[in-house]
C-alpha cells in the first residue's frame, strides 16, 4: 500500500526539480530585496506591499495573473516566445516560476528578520576602516544573514513541494511535465479507487513538510551559533 507508483515517483521528483530551481533563481532576488527592505527610502511601504502580496492573494489568483503576463499573448510571455524561444504556460519552467512568485516572499521574511537583527555598529566600524558598500555588504552583512538564508531558503523548498493553486492555473496539470506532488495528490482524490494513493501521497507531502522546517531551524541555529549570534 505505500510503495510508490511510477507516477507517484515521477511526481516527487519533479516536485524536487522545481522547488530547487525556484529556490535557485529566487536566491539572489530574496536577498537584494531583504536588504533593500531594511533601508529607508521613498517607497519602500509599497514594495513591501507587492513583495508580500502573494501571501494574501488567493494561490489561483497569482495563477491568474502570471497567465495573463507571461501567456502566450501576455507582454512578457510574447516577447520571451518571439525573442529567445521560451514558451512558459504549461511547461516545467512555468512550473517552477509560479513556484518562485509563491515562496518568494518566505525566503524575503527570513533573511529580512536575520537582517533586522544585526548590530548596526559592524557595518559602521567597516565604513570607518574605509569599506565602501560593496566590500561592507559582502564581507559584514551577507555572512550574518547566513542563517536567514539558509532559513529562508529550506523552508521555501519545502513550501514549493506543496504550492498547488497557482501551479495548475498557470501550467495546468499535465503527467511527467507540470504533475507535481501535490497536483498527483489531488488527481488521486478525484479517482474512484484513488484512496490508497491519496493517502500515501498526502504522508509523504507531510513527512516532506516536517523535515524541511526541522532542517531550517536547525541549520539557522547552528550556523548562528558559529558566527557567535
Amino acid at each position: 500500500m505505500w510503495a510508490l507508483s511510477a507516477a507517484e515517483w515521477q511526481a516527487l521528483t519533479l516536485s524536487l526539480q522545481v522547488a530547487a530551481i525556484s529556490v535557485v533563481c529566487n536566491l539572489p532576488l530574496a536577498v537584494a530585496l531583504a536588504y533593500a527592505l531594511t533601508r529607508r527610502f521613498m517607497g519602500r511601504g509599497l514594495l513591501d506591499a507587492v513583495v508580500h502580496l502573494p501571501l494574501v492573494l488567493p494561490p489561483v489568483a497569482v495563477g491568474y495573473l502570471l497567465l495573463v503576463l507571461f501567456g502566450a499573448r501576455g507582454p512578457i510571455g510574447h516577447w520571451l516566445q518571439a525573442k529567445l524561444g521560451l514558451e512558459l504556460v504549461f511547461t516545467r519552467a512555468g512550473a517552477a516560476l509560479a513556484t518562485a512568485v509563491m515562496t518568494l516572499p518566505l525566503m524575503i521574511r527570513a533573511m529580512r528578520v536575520s537582517l533586522e537583527h544585526l548590530d548596526p555598529g559592524l557595518e559602521q566600524a567597516a565604513r570607518t576602516l574605509g569599506a565602501g558598500p560593496w566590500d561592507r555588504f559582502f564581507s559584514v552583512t551577507l555572512p550574518l544573514m547566513l542563517p536567514g538564508i539558509l532559513a529562508g531558503a529550506i523552508t521555501a523548498f519545502a513550501a514549493g513541494l506543496g504550492e498547488f493553486g497557482a501551479v495548475i492555473t498557470f501550467v495546468s496539470n499535465i503527467p511527467g511535465q507540470t504533475r507535481t506532488l501535490p497536483l498527483a495528490l489531488y488527481t488521486a482524490l478525484q479517482m474512484p479507487d484513488g484512496d490508497a494513493a491519496a493517502a500515501r501521497l498526502a504522508g509523504l507531502s507531510i513527512g516532506l513538510g516536517i523535515a524541511g522546517l526541522v532542517l531550517a531551524e536547525y541549520l539557522s541555529r547552528r550556523v548562528a551559533r558559529r558566527l557567535g549570534r
